[in-house]
């Protein structure tokens, strides 16, 4: 009976974490992960939390127990990378991570900490990179993306440099965060149990803003200032790394430095090219044919395999080859410019601007409404009772594209929103 119980505490964790607008789809693999995570009991008491940050009184109602001892579980939790602790204006609040980019990486982050790394890593390869239900509504479902490529600022041309806007720099991320907390990287830490991790540094995963102030609190990161963040910056940089964070412009939680080997975000890239996995910068390379020598740098670098080798065509060396980029699946990162030493690659703006998220909410209600899980973030588990929340949420869909608005009004099959947008629309064709 018991083993029963403790099954059922799992499978309801698992549906709730389901409703996360990029989802983690209920498999074996999943549970067995989630049973070295959490404890039968713990499985059972977050399967009941919103999917919206929380308060302790909230938790405290939802478990039926006093609001100390619901905080002091929460701070369990969180003490383990799988709850943030959220110090708002409104007092202290509570949020579980999604799996990722979140408590599938805090699990890994902090060498030595409380699990049994290396069957973690051994799950979360079999779970992420032999089976492909998770990755896939990840990675390859809906055409917003959790995550989005940073440009190398180093191989900007003065021109390029004016129409970079400051979102779209890793740099002002860290000139613009409250906390940074650095920890290991989630991808290479599973690589290294698993034998097959790469030379790139290890101790350079970024959080930033209130993720990085929780896992600092807890020792899964450790404090750093804005100039060793920097510095971190560079030596990724100066070792081919691709940054890849958070897909909003602003208060931007995380920025990972990418090799092509190890790091998940890349991987998916390679496996669902054509799916655009990845929120791409704003510049492509142009290779100038008669300055490349086909030394084959920019291919060996790339992380995504968009840079090839073609025939040069040139009627007196058969065999000359030169770069070609392949534009469908390039990110625009820049680090094949980087290595370029006969300055045959330089980036121009793509043809049409790729569109940024504005912040997390914004991306999340996105999310959901491509993934079809508005709902989910509607009706979660009274998180949004009060009316302040329902008009926040409200509010993001009120600015988003017609199109959009049609697709969210379509799945709640909601007269209120539907009597909301026609509202909205009409005071727009008024003014």
């Amino acid at each position: 009976m018991s083993h029963h119980t403790a099954r059922e505490s799992y499978r309801k964790l698992s549906e709730r974490i389901n409703r996360f607008p990029q989802g983690a789809p209920p498999t074996e693999l999943l549970f067995r992960i989630l049973e070295v995570l959490f404890t039968p009991a713990e499985a059972g008491l977050v399967a009941l939390l919103p999917i919206k940050p929380f308060t302790a009184e909230t938790a405290a109602r939802l478990w039926k127990k006093p609001e100390a001892e619901a905080h002091n579980i929460l701070e369990t939790l969180a003490s383990r990378g799988m709850m943030l602790d959220i110090d708002s204006r409104h007092g202290q609040m509570f949020a579980m991570p999604p799996p990722m980019a979140g408590f599938f990486e805090f699990s890994m982050m902090h060498i030595g900490g409380y699990y049994d790394q290396k069957l973690l890593a051994e799950l979360f390869h079999q779970y992420l990179n032999v089976e492909d239900d998770f990755v896939k509504a990840l990675f390859a479902t809906g055409e917003t993306q959790i995550g989005r490529a940073f440009v190398n600022e180093r191989v900007l041309t003065a021109e390029n440099t004016l129409h970079v806007l400051d979102y779209e720099r890793a740099s002002q991320v860290v000139e613009t965060a409250s906390n940074i907390g650095i920890g290991n990287c989630y991808c290479r830490h599973k690589a290294s149990h698993l034998g097959r991790n790469c030379e790139a540094p290890m101790d350079i995963c970024m959080t930033f803003n209130s993720t990085a102030s929780s896992l600092i609190k807890h020792g899964i990161a450790r404090r750093v200032d804005k100039a060793e963040c920097h510095d971190l910056l560079a030596q990724a940089r100066d070792r081919n790394l691709v940054q890849f964070g958070e897909n909003v412009r602003e208060r931007v939680s995380f920025i990972c430095n990418c090799c092509g080997c190890c790091c998940e975000a890349m991987l998916a890239a390679k496996r669902f090219a054509v799916l655009n996995p990845i929120n791409t910068t704003n510049f492509l390379p142009e290779i100038a044919d008669h300055k490349c020598s086909g030394c084959m740098k920019c291919a060996d670098v790339c992380p995504v395999e968009a840079m090839g080798m073609v025939s040069a065509g040139d009627p007196r060396h058969h065999k000359r080859k030169k770069a070609k980029v392949n534009e469908e699946i390039c990110l625009g990162c820049g680090v094949c410019a980087r290595v370029c030493d006969k300055q045959a690659i330089a980036l121009k703006q793509r043809g049409r601007r790729v569109i940024t998220p504005v912040n997390t909410a914004h991306r999340t209600v996105v999310m959901a409404i491509e993934r079809g899980k508005l709902q989910d973030l509607i009706f979660d588990n009274q998180a949004l009772a009060s009316h302040r929340a329902m008009a926040a949420l409200l509010g993001v869909i009120l600015k988003l594209p017609p199109l959009k608005q049609a697709m969210a009004s379509q799945q709640m099959k909601s007269h209120y929103l539907d009597n909301l947008l026609s509202s909205r629309k009409s005071k727009r064709a008024e003014a």
